[in-house]
């Protein structure tokens, strides 16, 4: 049975930049749609701030999905100084709040554990939802360390480790098109897809965020979080229901039997863009951004090759790849199918392979199949079959925030999935440490490494 949903939102790191980029603007779809609810909003955040201020940020954070409803929780919200890792400041927050609160914590991984450390000794309201945003800890030891303190004060359900890629209306219609439809369940397995590749490139560069990014890189920002979450959606076996507990079991299930690929070549590889242009724009080299420190040899764009050792996907690699600064950037999910096993004599058949795509921007599927020739009959042709999604009527954010004010963990990560993922990356981030793997470098603006071609 759900909870009851939340009456006041307890933003912390109010000012910051996740604040006012992502989490502001998804509230504000949230509030002027037909998911939309009233409730108390609250800021908080190290740096001085007067309520007027605050509530003119909200005003313009709600500015592309102005609603009535959203102009008056702007209006009511107020704003609190205070310093996250402080119990005291906290708990004047949450005493401020009424009714069921959520607590997001807006803020760097390590930041956000000190916080939980120091709620940890205080009496917390009933039913409160700690929101933690991605990454969850800093690494394998310490992801594990920050949920058994979580553990310890609070139950699962009550803590909401934030995924926005399980927010994407795309993403979640993987589920959709696997097991709504008779056609593709059966075939999506070893004995008939050859590959699968999920890819997030972005023409977006460095973009001011070095003091996070830098210590993160492209592993640990995308695939160690985003990709290995859609990764799972695509593998799981089909669940008996969308509920939180079947759907989040089948995807820790896909994870702990997902590790680095360790046939046929290297399993992992980086590079870093240099100076190069992306249509007028000219962007400096990765490693002259402002912010950057060139000796932590932080990537930029992680390709990542691992197996799923289930009978459904046993022997099929899984390529995870994420990139900045890509000229033409891609983000999809591509099955790339086995050849038929006879093309019986007289047909020629065409020179590659079927796939199916699944594309998050555009919102669009695509599907590769075999027809005769115009001309000549014996010569077979490619057509693609193309399906667009029916568009959300929430940003991403505005998904994620829906579920979390419901008292809905559906989109939640799980505390064992948020471990497997670092489970899965750590021997690769070790490699890395070590230099065990050279780090490349592409122009900004190109698709990558010639290399890698």
């Amino acid at each position: 049975m759900a909870a009851s949903r939340i009456e006041t939102l307890i933003i912390l790191g109010a000012g910051g930049d996740l604040a006012s980029r992502l989490l502001l603007p998804g509230l504000g779809s949230l509030l002027a749609s037909s998911r939309g609810q009233e409730l108390q909003l609250i800021g908080v955040d190290r740096a001085p701030m007067t309520d007027a201020r605050w509530q003119s940020l909200l005003a313009k954070a709600f500015t592309d999905s102005p609603s009535a409803l959203g102009a008056k929780v702007a209006k009511k919200s107020f704003y609190l100084q205070g310093d996250a890792s402080s119990a005291s400041d906290l708990m004047r927050a949450i005493n401020a709040a009424t009714g069921r609160v959520a607590l997001y914590f807006a803020l760097p991984p390590a930041i956000a554990a000190l916080a939980a450390a120091a709620l940890s000794k205080e009496t917390l309201p009933p039913g409160i939802v700690l929101a933690f945003e991605k990454p969850f800890g800093t690494d394998l030891a310490s992801a594990k360390a920050l949920n058994r303190l979580l553990s310890s004060y609070l139950p699962e359900e009550q803590v909401f480790r934030v995924d926005h890629f399980l927010g994407k209306s795309t993403v979640l219609n993987l589920l959709g098109l696997r097991f709504a439809n008779r056609m593709f369940e059966p075939v999506l397995n070893a004995q008939n897809v050859e590959k699968v590749e999920i890819v997030f490139e972005e023409a977006l560069a460095l973009e001011g965020r070095a003091g996070y990014y830098d210590k993160a890189g492209a592993l640990v920002d995308m695939i160690q979080s985003h990709l290995l979450q859609v990764l799972a959606l695509a593998t799981m076996e089909p669940p008996s229901t969308v509920t939180s507990e079947d759907l989040r079991g089948g995807m820790a299930q896909a994870l702990r039997a997902t590790r680095p690929w360790t046939k046929n070549g290297t399993a992992s590889r980086r590079a870093r863009y240099t100076a190069g242009k992306i249509g007028r724009r000219s962007l400096p080299a990765y490693a002259s951004e402002r912010g950057v420190d060139p000796a932590r040899k932080t990537e930029t764009l992680a390709e990542l090759t691992v197996a799923v050792e289930t009978w459904r996907w046993a022997g099929v690699p899984f390529v995870l790849r994420s990139g900045k600064a890509i000229g033409e950037p891609r983000q999809e999910i591509i099955f790339t199918f086995r050849d038929v096993p006879h093309l019986p004599i007289g047909f020629r058949g065409p020179a590659r392979q079927a796939q199916l795509r699944v594309g998050f921007t555009p919102a669009v599927l695509q599907m590769d199949i075999v027809t005769n020739g115009h001309d000549d009959p014996f010569d077979l042709e490619w057509d693609t079959l193309t399906a667009d999604f029916s568009p959300s009527e929430l940003k991403t954010y505005g998904e994620v925030l829906a579920e979390l004010l419901a008292g809905d963990p559906t989109l939640s990560v799980r505390g064992d999935v948020a471990e497997e993922c670092w489970r899965i990356v750590t021997p690769v981030l070790a490699a890395w440490k070590k230099d065990a793997l050279p780090l490349d470098s592409y122009a900004a603006g190109s698709s990558g490494p010639k290399s890698w071609r």
